[in-house]
Protein backbone atom coordinates (compact mmCIF):
# COMPACT_ATOMS: atom_id res chain seq x y z
CA UNK A 1 0.00 0.00 0.00
CA UNK A 2 1.33 3.42 -0.89
CA UNK A 3 1.22 6.59 1.13
CA UNK A 4 -1.49 8.82 -0.30
CA UNK A 5 -1.42 11.64 2.24
CA UNK A 6 1.79 13.58 2.62
CA UNK A 7 1.58 16.94 4.37
CA UNK A 8 5.29 17.41 5.06
CA UNK A 9 5.64 20.47 2.83
CA UNK A 10 2.60 22.09 4.44
CA UNK A 11 3.99 21.56 7.96
CA UNK A 12 7.46 22.72 6.91
CA UNK A 13 6.11 25.92 5.37
CA UNK A 14 3.96 26.64 8.47
CA UNK A 15 7.19 26.69 10.49
CA UNK A 16 8.92 28.82 7.82
CA UNK A 17 11.63 26.19 7.46
CA UNK A 18 13.68 25.63 4.36
CA UNK A 19 14.22 22.12 3.07
CA UNK A 20 17.87 22.49 4.08
CA UNK A 21 17.04 23.44 7.69
CA UNK A 22 14.55 20.60 7.97
CA UNK A 23 17.03 18.09 6.60
CA UNK A 24 19.66 19.24 9.12
CA UNK A 25 17.16 19.05 11.98
CA UNK A 26 16.29 15.40 11.31
CA UNK A 27 19.68 14.20 10.02
CA UNK A 28 18.98 13.50 6.36
CA UNK A 29 19.95 15.13 3.07
CA UNK A 30 17.96 17.89 1.43
CA UNK A 31 17.38 15.50 -1.46
CA UNK A 32 15.58 13.12 0.93
CA UNK A 33 13.21 15.91 1.99
CA UNK A 34 12.60 16.82 -1.65
CA UNK A 35 11.84 13.18 -2.48
CA UNK A 36 9.45 12.76 0.46
CA UNK A 37 7.60 15.98 -0.35
CA UNK A 38 7.35 14.93 -3.98
CA UNK A 39 5.92 11.53 -3.06
CA UNK A 40 8.86 9.65 -4.57
CA UNK A 41 10.23 8.32 -1.27
CA UNK A 42 8.48 6.81 1.73
CA UNK A 43 10.28 7.74 4.95
CA UNK A 44 11.40 5.08 7.40
CA UNK A 45 9.48 4.78 10.64
CA UNK A 46 12.39 6.39 12.47
CA UNK A 47 12.41 9.39 10.14
CA UNK A 48 8.62 9.73 10.25
CA UNK A 49 8.76 9.76 14.06
CA UNK A 50 11.53 12.39 14.05
CA UNK A 51 9.49 14.58 11.72
CA UNK A 52 6.35 14.21 13.84
CA UNK A 53 8.30 15.07 16.99
CA UNK A 54 9.82 18.14 15.34
CA UNK A 55 6.42 19.39 14.18
CA UNK A 56 4.71 18.35 17.45
CA UNK A 57 2.10 16.27 15.66
CA UNK A 58 1.19 12.63 15.09
CA UNK A 59 2.80 10.66 12.28
CA UNK A 60 -0.74 10.18 10.93
CA UNK A 61 -1.05 13.96 10.58
CA UNK A 62 1.96 13.99 8.24
CA UNK A 63 1.49 10.71 6.40
CA UNK A 64 -1.41 8.37 5.73
CA UNK A 65 -2.70 5.61 3.51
Amino acid sequence: MAITKNRLKEYREKKSMSQEKLSEAVGVTRQTIISIEGGKYVPSLELALKLAKLFKCKVEDLFGL
